[in-house]
């Protein structure tokens, strides 16, 4: 009996975790796996790259988990600087093209796993493609945008957004000692953050030195006589620049996809079901920053591009093809990062995703330390939840504060997934010693205090 053959469609993290599972429970003689990716390298840290360009990180390598010799190794015929151009959901094949050579082929298939990932936005501004104007999404990315680095000449560097990649690649060129400027249309940058919280961001990069520009629509790009990036241009003000970096966020890659009528979400990503089974198709798969998930606390469907998503859904589609069985339940929304001193986290709803969801709720906002406040170091740290107003329900919390604040919000996390009360919140038996934490950890304080936000209102 010949084996089936499985493509995939996509060497990173959801692609190549997969491929990977499948092959440890079917060998080559059951199961032959065609893997394509259209950069040079797999299985690597996006997530990384900001801190590879940072200098925290030395080498790019650092960043590579296996390389394609390391997943050729294993039986896996992985055809790099290959793009898939075209998807035959009928004839089951996908059509290639070698990007060096030009040369384009006919691929069947058995199974099919489609991990296409996203790709950054880059908005159609007036010099928007002018060089020294970077997105950072890929090694290649970072490569480039530290070649830039390198030969500007006053270092002086423009960010346009304020999201995650926004505020870590601000703190990666700040680093490398140029003045940086971050730019973001918000009133705070951080979206995923209440304006409350968002307010100590901005706050915590200006203190690093970082000048933080709220409120400011980029609308174009002003070149020098070279073509060379020279500024960012707003409305109302002009930002000299020699290296300019763009952190506007991702959108799912499904060109393919659509053009084979998939079935797509609002986002324009894949809809799959807890297998990762693409709706209505019994062959076809797809993880990773391409698919929507199920948010479990609103119960809606979102795009969330995450690494810690992508390496999940890649081993659960790789159980499944392999002849196992795995489910992807949902996400929570949880997210950390740091700039400079100050980490950041989030999980759940925010204020404005509780409204739009016509949901009634508390907030609750405390500040207390990260160890004991007599320990020395102590650092401070705020802590803010969100509760269902009737039930008291914790329908969100987000953190900001010094070394030890970010991860804490993993403890808001297991509480959404098990649809805890804030109540229920107060009786967990967290550790404690005085570097750690006080004796009541900051999230409980603050689930102590939204108990009683909960309360007041049932009064009123």
């Amino acid at each position: 009996m010949a084996a089936e053959r499985l493509v995939v469609i996509g060497g990173d993290a959801a692609g190549m975790s997969a491929a990977s599972q499948a092959r440890r429970l079917k060998g080559p003689e059951e199961l032959e796996i065609v893997a394509f990716e259209r950069s040079g390298f797999t299985s690597y840290s996006a997530c990384g790259i900001p801190y590879w360009v940072g200098g925290d990180v030395p080498e790019h390598d650092d960043l590579i988990a296996r390389t394609p010799e390391e997943h050729r190794d294993r039986g896996i015929d992985l055809r790099m600087r290959t793009e898939v151009t075209e998807l035959d959901v009928e004839g089951r094949r996908v059509r290639s093209r070698d990007l060096a050579s030009g040369a384009e082929e006919w691929t069947a298939y058995d199974k099919l796993v489609i991990a296409t990932g996203a790709r950054p936005v880059r908005p159609a501004l007036p010099g928007i493609d002018a060089p020294g104007v970077h997105g950072v999404h890929t090694i290649d990315d970072g490569r480039a945008l530290l070649e830039s680095l390198e030969a500007a000449g006053e270092r002086r560097a423009v960010v346009v957004g304020g999201g995650y990649i926004g505020i870590e690649m601000a703190e990666a060129i700040l680093a490398r000692g140029f003045e940086v400027s971050l730019l973001t249309r918000g009133p705070e940058p951080m979206h995923s953050l209440d304006p409350d919280m968002g307010r100590r961001v901005t706050e915590a990069m200006e203190r690093s030195g970082i000048r933080v520009v709220t409120n400011a629509e980029v609308t174009k790009v002003l070149t020098a006589g070279s073509g060379r990036v020279r500024a960012v241009a707003t409305e109302s003000a002009e930002y000299p620049a020699d290296v300019v970096v763009l952190g506007l966020g991702v959108t799912p890659r499904t060109e393919l996809a659509r053009a084979a009528g998939l079935p797509l979400g609002v986002a324009g990503a894949l809809r799959t079901d807890t297998s990762m089974r693409v709706r209505g198709h019994e062959n076809i798969w797809a993880g990773g920053d391409c698919v929507e998930v199920l948010d479990l606390v609103s119960g809606r469907h979102r795009h969330i591009a995450l690494g810690t998503h992508a390496n999940k859904q890649g081993q659960i589609i790789g159980s499944n093809v392999g002849g196992g069985y795995g489910t992807f339940p949902g996400v929570v929304g949880t997210a950390v990062t740091k700039v400079c001193e100050t980490e950041i986290a989030r999980t759940g709803l925010l204020e404005r995703e509780a409204r739009e969801e016509g949901l009634q709720y508390v907030t609750a906002t405390i500040e207390s330390t990260n160890t004991a406040g007599y320990y020395p170091g102590a650092a401070l740290m705020t802590v803010k939840m969100l509760a269902e107003r009737r039930t008291g329900r914790l329908l969100g919390a987000q953190i900001v504060g010094g070394a030890g604040a970010a991860k804490r919000i993993d403890i808001a996390a297991v509480a959404l997934t098990a649809r805890m009360t804030v109540d229920q919140m107060t009786a967990l038996d967290l550790g404690y010693a005085p570097p750690f934490s006080s004796v009541w950890d900051p999230v409980l304080v603050a689930a102590r205090k939204a108990v009683s936000a909960v309360r007041a209102a049932g009064q009123d």
